[in-house]
């Protein structure tokens, strides 16, 4: 065998390989859990919610924080980014809750105190857990569903089959397929990946007022899917862009204060 053959031989079993791996260790890629012990919301400076523990239709045990909405005011479920743990957005879970509105967030699977290890089947199962425990205190027309980065495939998921109000996607995606293909191009990732959060082939399922919010800038979920996931979805809709936003930082570009006129609005 020449040279190059054995040099083609080489690569190709590395490539393999390596597909493997890749296969093996996925989901510590796509939930790359930041803290696993629990903290209270007194602990981490928000002494005005409320730790409640829910249990999954599988038996696992997750935590929500529940701000309560004042009268008249809408109540948002918030479905945090893959990297992301309740304790380290508390900033954000503030402003959200300073006008008056309530705030259901969930601590998925395997993050932040909440037991079970995480995937695609296991984090839908505990947004079914949130939405009941907000249905049974709210109607279903004073639900937000907000969802931000990989919480936005776990929010079109439930807002697909469950009545809400309105629904928030922050820096959305049409499959997290998509995502991971634009930035391993010579990997079949369709093939490969388990949790793939198909966001394209729910949307259109949904009803509900929908708001996407999207940087200009993202470098970890590119605004073009956003618009693409946007134009699969049903009136009503709108899109917001913000050219100099980047992924975790809307925030600083208005974002809060969108969502709050959004929500605020009457439907139609």
């Amino acid at each position: 065998m020449t040279v190059l053959k054995w040099l083609v031989v080489l690569v190709s079993v590395g490539y393999v390989g390596g597909l493997v791996v890749l296969f093996l260790v996925q989901r510590s890629y796509i939930f790359p859990i930041p803290q696993t012990e629990r903290t209270t919301p007194e602990a981490a400076g928000f002494p005005e919610a409320e730790e409640h523990i829910l249990t999954t239709a599988d038996g696992e045990k997750v935590i929500v924080w529940h701000v309560p909405a004042k009268p008249g005011h809408a109540v948002v479920i918030y479905f945090p980014g893959n990297g992301d743990f309740l304790a380290g957005r508390v900033s954000r879970l503030r402003s959200m809750t300073s006008d008056g509105t309530g705030l259901v967030a969930l601590s998925y699977r395997g993050y932040a105190g909440s037991s079970g290890q995480p995937s695609e089947r296991g984090l839908l199962l505990d947004a079914a857990a949130a939405y009941a425990f907000t249905a049974a205190k709210y109607g279903a027309s004073r639900i937000v569903v907000w969802g931000f980065s990989l919480g936005t495939g776990v929010a079109v998921a439930l807002v697909a089959d469950q009545p809400v109000g309105k629904l928030i996607l922050e820096a959305p995606y049409t499959s997290t397929a998509d995502v991971a293909a634009a930035r391993f191009r010579f990997v079949p990732v369709r093939w490969l990946m388990r949790d793939q959060f198909r966001s394209d082939q729910r949307i259109a399922r949904v009803t509900a007022p929908l708001l996407i919010m999207h940087g200009g800038r993202d470098p970890v979920i590119s605004i073009a899917l956003g618009e693409r996931l946007f134009a699969l979805a049903r009136e009503p809709k709108q899109f917001v862009r913000f050219p100099e936003g980047g992924h975790d930082d809307l925030d600083a570009y208005g974002a809060i204060e969108t969502a709050r006129h959004f929500i605020a609005a009457a439907k139609g």
